[in-house]
This record gives structure tokens, C-alpha cells and sequence, in this order.
């Protein structure tokens, strides 16, 4: 029997997280040898990935590079998956605001998730995975969304009193997946 493996996620676009012109001080290959070095976030899955860019390019952090299938402007080749742990501390601090500013600038798909996400078991649903989202607070979301779908993180507010910042709740969601913090991963996809 063949069995098929998970196909990974794959993204069209990512974000600089930062930019190793002369790759990583770690690397002993002599300087000739070293490649030029992007850390990037994944626009749609939030994929980590090293991304070696195209030679005499340079990148800051929150630049956009296509990495899709057709020809890429700017990167020679995706080296890989990322790992959070092997982010430098530049990437690791524009990593939050990155991820804050995916989900700011697509909160339609973010809403989608208030508005249709399901239970995992009999006894748990995907809302009480989101940070300071409880019992309570999914079966105040569940009742608001079954009368209406909301239309913004601000009409979340309103109608479910004393529910935690659901944008934030959110982010804080994505960077806890990015940290392989969970088994259920609901934003991050590898």
C-alpha cells in the first residue's frame, strides 16, 4: 500500500524577517563560499523559511519576495524550513510585529475563524485553543455567530463582554504555533 505524505504548505510570497548579506558568522566556509542569507515568514501559512537571494540584491526586514513556482526576482533558491530557535535576534524581534501586521491586513480571514471554526472533540472546540478563550467565552462566540456573523475584532467586543482582545488573541495564537507549541496547529501550516 503507497501511502501519500501531508503535502506541505506552499507560499507564494514571504516576508524578510532579516537580511544576512554575508550569511551566518557561524559558518566556517571561507568568505567566497558563504551565501547571502534571507530569515522570511510566509505571507499565507506563516511558514519560517532561509531563502538564499540572488547575488549584489539586499532586502530589510518587512520587504515582500516572491517565491513562488515562475521566475523569482530576487531569490537564487529556498533553502528550507526555519526553525524559531535559529532565527537571529533581528528576525526574532520583527517576527511579532510581522504576524501582527498579516493579521491586521487580513482580518476577513481571521474572522472567518470566529465565524467558522469547529469543535476538535465532543468536549473541546478550536475557539478554547486561542489564548484567555475559555469554556465560557467559546459558548458565548459559539451563541453571538449562530444570530450573526461578526463583521470585525471590534463587533467581537462588543457582543461578547469581557472576551480578551480577539485580534490579539489571534497573534498570540500564530507566534505560539511558530514556537511548535501545540499539536493542533490552526494558522501555522508546515
Amino acid at each position: 500500500m503507497n501511502q501519500e505524505r501531508p503535502r506541505r504548505a506552499k507560499e507564494e510570497h514571504a516576508i524578510v524577517l532579516d537580511f544576512l548579506k554575508n550569511g551566518y558568522s557561524s559558518d566556517s566556509r571561507p568568505f567566497h563560499q558563504k551565501e547571502p542569507i534571507i530569515q522570511a515568514l510566509g505571507k499565507d501559512h506563516f511558514v519560517l523559511l532561509e531563502l538564499v537571494s540572488k547575488p549584489d540584491k539586499s532586502f530589510k526586514p518587512h520587504d515582500e519576495v516572491y517565491i513562488g513556482d515562475d521566475d523569482r526576482p530576487d531569490i537564487a533558491y529556498i533553502k528550507g524550513a526555519l526553525q524559531t530557535v535559529k532565527l537571529t535576534q533581528t528576525a526574532k524581534r520583527e517576527l511579532n510585529f510581522i504576524v501582527e501586521k498579516l493579521v491586521s491586513d487580513n482580518e476577513e480571514k481571521y474572522l472567518n475563524f470566529y465565524n467558522n471554526s469547529g469543535p476538535i472533540s465532543l468536549r473541546s472546540h478550536q475557539l478554547e485553543l486561542l489564548p484567555g478563550i475559555g469554556k465560557r467565552h467559546s459558548r458565548e462566540i459559539l451563541e453571538q455567530r449562530s444570530i450573526e456573523p461578526f463583521n470585525s475584532f471590534d463587533e467581537i467586543k462588543e457582543r461578547v463582554k469581557a472576551v480578551p482582545n480577539p485580534k490579539k488573541a489571534i497573534i498570540d495564537r500564530i507566534l505560539f504555533e511558530l514556537e511548535d507549541g501545540d499539536r493542533y496547529k490552526l494558522f501555522v501550516r508546515v
